[in-house]
């Protein structure tokens, strides 16, 4: 079962394809896009990771970070990061131990499942989105949500009631 909306989000604190640390609770701004994909240089995960790279422009400026994270290796991580010119960091899970406690690890593959949480600034699940091969699909929920989250954050207040 993945994690709940509302339920403290496992505090991630990794070595990325930048070669910087990754550290879920010192990100800033409205939120934090997580997202687990399978395996890196397959198909779908390839489409995947060119969509929210597509897309990152557009998270940054609404003030969503964003990472990827799957159980390969380092150097898969990079290799993939530099082949497909992806513009945000990825996160290997090479031990899985991330993948784990965010309840995102097919239990008989040993790989992870497609899913992605919005992570709020106290750390808090605000959304959770899970289509394991509609990934178009999946994408646009993810930008829909972020965007509408920054559409309520900058709203005029409704005064009213004065």
């Amino acid at each position: 079962m993945p994690l709940k909306l509302g339920e403290k989000a496992p505090e991630i604190c990794a070595v990325t394809t930048t070669g910087k640390k990754f550290v879920l609770s010192e990100q800033q701004g409205l939120c934090t896009v997580v997202f687990f994909f399978p395996r890196a240089f397959t198909a779908t995960c390839i489409h995947e990771n060119k969509m929210f790279s597509a897309d990152y422009n557009e998270l940054f400026l609404a003030g969503a970070g964003l990472v990827g994270i799957s159980t390969d290796t380092q150097a898969t991580q990079c290799q993939f990061a530099e082949d497909l010119a992806i513009p945000f960091p990825l996160i290997a899970d090479s031990d899985k131990t991330i993948a784990k406690a965010y309840r995102a690890l097919r239990r008989f593959f040993g790989f992870a499942k497609r899913i992605t949480y919005i992570i709020g600034p106290d750390q808090r699940v605000l959304g959770r989105f899970q289509h394991e091969l509609r990934v178009a699909k999946h994408r646009r929920e993810v930008l829909r949500f972020v965007n509408e989250m920054k559409t309520a954050s900058t709203s005029e207040p409704d005064l009213s009631h004065r």
